[in-house]
């Protein structure tokens, strides 16, 4: 199967987007949230199945740079300091063809953990408490 490259990346630092330009096969607006979320970095992705670590308080991340990574990937800048994720050809026509079906197991996946897309303000602290294991009888 022939890879699938944008003709041309676009960065909207306004409406916080990547806009991909595929020519015949569409035109895809990737929101920074949508991109920082699913970054493929071990940060996010982990270092296995199962090991995936669920983003939160992402929803006013920015990218703040966008750079060429042999001609094989993109490396985005997050204002949030994250940069490692790689975004290769394959993994952005992935992100761009199944965007709403990523983005619905997301939300998901936030109602779930009861998280937030939305950030804690900066003085709030907050502190796991797990229950102590029942006594034993």
């Amino acid at each position: 199967m022939q890879e699938v490259i944008p003709d041309r990346i676009q960065l909207h630092q306004k409406s916080a987007s990547l806009e991909l330009d595929y020519g015949d096969q569409g035109i895809y607006h990737l929101s920074a949230e949508f991109l920082r979320v699913h970054s493929p970095s071990a940060e996010v992705k982990g270092h296995g199945r199962g090991q995936e670590v669920l983003q939160t308080g992402k929803r006013d991340v920015a990218i703040v740079a966008v750079a060429g990574v042999g001609s094989y990937a993109i490396r985005l800048d997050f204002d949030d300091g994250h940069n490692t994720g790689l975004y290769s050809w394959s993994y952005l026509w992935e992100l761009c063809s199944s965007q709403e079906t990523l983005w619905q197991r997301y939300l998901a996946s936030l109602a779930a953990a009861g998280a937030s897309r939305d950030a804690l303000p900066a003085d709030t602290q907050v502190i796991s408490i797990k229950p102590a294991p029942p006594a034993p009888e």
